[in-house]
């Protein structure tokens, strides 16, 4: 288990490949702010819930020029029916072997009804477009955390004007 990326620090570079076979990086985002959100498993209530949240917010996020990108262990079948079954408008991208996770400190131990096991932790983090972590959400609540975004971003985009 590897420790949290937290706010201030480089974040740590990937690439990985997305719902529609396309290799994302993070270096091709270079200059624009990036929410990137772990979540446990497609089509799940808490993670379906969290998705449609970023997916009706979108042209607020990307009028703040944020880009979105949805990261969990689900292959990439899983992560295009998941898109197709909610009209997602934002990459989910395949973390099978969860190194991307790792790097940034989400994937943890978990403990459901005292049975333990590895997994994502529901977690947010907010890059700047100087690719520096800004803010971090670790265990996250979905009620609510869009607006918890919007507003980080917003007091970034703020400051960086």
């Amino acid at each position: 288990m590897s420790e949290w990326i937290e706010a201030g620090q480089p974040a740590p570079k990937f690439q990985l490949m997305d719902d529609n076979g396309k290799k994302v990086s993070l270096e091709s985002l270079q200059g624009k702010p990036v929410v990137l959100y772990f979540y446990p498993k497609d089509d799940t209530p808490g993670c379906t819930k969290q998705a449609c949240a970023f997916r009706d917010r979108k042209k607020e996020l990307e009028d703040l020029g944020a880009v979105v990108l949805g990261v969990s262990p689900d292959d990439q079948g899983s992560h295009a029916d998941f898109r197709d079954k909610f009209e997602l408008n934002f990459p989910l991208l395949v973390d099978t072997d969860h190194k991307v996770a790792e790097q940034y400190g989400a994937w943890r131990e978990k403990n459901m009804y005292g049975k333990k096991s590895m997994g994502i932790q529901r977690s947010t983090f907010l890059i700047g477009a100087d690719g520096v972590v800004k803010k971090v959400w670790k265990r996250v609540k979905v009620d609510g955390h869009d607006d918890q975004v919007l507003e980080a971003l917003q007091s970034l985009t703020a400051k960086s004007s």
